[in-house]
């Protein structure tokens, strides 16, 4: 668990934030989806707030070294003082977050933000009637920034469904429910502003973007369209001073509901892997194949003993499709690799110094990422 924004990124002085607040963590809020019903949202909200939970997390304090590592041969006497001034034994304080959550099972299964629950020593969640449970970390996937913990209460609880993100629209409306500043069960609402966005916060980034309030304390928390889906989980904000400016983004509900359903499976993820580095191509390059714009993914260089090398792929390969998905960038081959069952065969079609060609691979597994 971190006591600032675990994912920042500065673009022309505007900072992104992944948010988890508290004291001095940040976190998310969300955004609406389709058309405004009759008399407002209160119907909705009424509908899936009791899904939507208040997470409480505590690091406990910890001892650690403070010595700085000292050069070599760097004088006696000048090292005598560097460890007077910096003694070995310190302490880190207990730290504490808070973030959002939403109930998907009756059974007590919730979906937040990794960087809610990242490196917290406990797990306390607040339901919307007061009650408070421990809850179990049952895996987190830090590659997508999101974590499914689970609570016992002896009881069925009230769970939403997840609806087809793929289906959302820039412009359609959306609403979230949230925990900003510790404020239980706020709603926010707006639309959608765009869709698949990559803000450079990782290898599968594919957000939607929302105008919904996004403030500390809504991270993990449920991005809804208008039938009371779950088309998002709120994670991140482009802003200048950590509050909210009208620029948000959720991970899609179609690539969470995958990250989901492996961790439930083992607390682990498994992903598909092909072992090439790779880069965009160039607009020359673009312009000499006769295509309007680049497409596709170039490959710098093919690691040894990898699917990729033991199909033949080459350096300088130029990637267009895999499995049957069209690569236009980098991004869409990162996602289709991933996404494809180690062990399972695919079809890369490319284009090898002019020549388009169509090999077959047998996808690897890609080191698995553990909560």
């Amino acid at each position: 668990m971190t006591q600032s924004p675990t994912r920042r990124t500065r673009a022309a002085g505007i900072a992104l934030t992944a948010l988890m607040a508290s004291a001095s963590v940040m976190t998310l809020a969300a955004s609406p989806a389709l058309a405004v019903p009759a008399g407002g949202y209160g119907d909705l909200v009424a509908q899936v707030s009791p899904s939507v939970v208040y997470i409480e997390v505590t690091e406990k304090a910890k001892e650690v070294d403070m010595t700085p590592n000292l050069p070599q041969g760097m004088p006696e006497q000048m090292r005598r003082q560097f460890e007077q001034m910096f003694p070995r034994g310190g302490e880190v304080p207990e730290r504490q977050g808070v973030g959002s959550g939403f109930i998907i099972s009756r059974d007590g299964t919730i979906v937040t933000n990794n960087h809610v629950v990242d490196g917290a020593d406990s797990v306390v969640v607040k339901l919307q009637d007061g009650r408070s449970f421990d809850a179990k970390v049952i895996g987190a996937d830090p590659m997508t920034d999101i974590a499914v913990i689970k609570v016992d209460t002896g009881e069925d609880l009230p769970a939403v469904t997840f609806g087809d993100s793929g289906k959302m629209r820039a412009g359609d409306e959306v609403v979230a429910v949230g925990n900003p500043f510790g404020l239980s069960s706020t709603v926010t609402s707006g639309i959608i502003s765009a869709t698949s966005r990559d803000i450079h916060s990782g290898p599968y980034d594919d957000f939607i973007q929302t105008d919904a309030a996004i403030n500390r304390g809504n991270s993990g928390g449920p991005l809804f369209n208008n039938a009371g889906e779950v088309i998002g989980v709120n994670t991140a904000i482009f802003s200048p001073d950590g509050g909210s400016v009208g620029i948000g983004f959720a991970v899609p509900s179609d690539l969470v509901k995958t990250v989901v359903a492996d961790l439930e499976d083992d607390g682990t993820i498994t992903r598909g892997w092909l072992g090439v580095q790779i880069k965009p191509m160039s607009q020359e390059i673009a312009s000499v194949l006769g295509y309007d714009s680049p497409k596709g993914a170039v490959v710098s260089s093919v690691m040894d003993d990898s699917p990729a090398k033991k199909a033949g792929l080459k350096d300088g390969d130029i990637i267009l499709s895999f499995g049957g998905k069209q690569i236009n960038d980098l991004r869409d081959l990162t996602r289709a690799v991933a996404s494809t069952a180690p062990d399972k065969q695919a079809d890369v079609v490319l284009l090898r110094k002019g020549e388009k060609l169509t090999e077959t691979v047998t996808v690897g597994t890609m080191a698995k990422s553990k909560a």
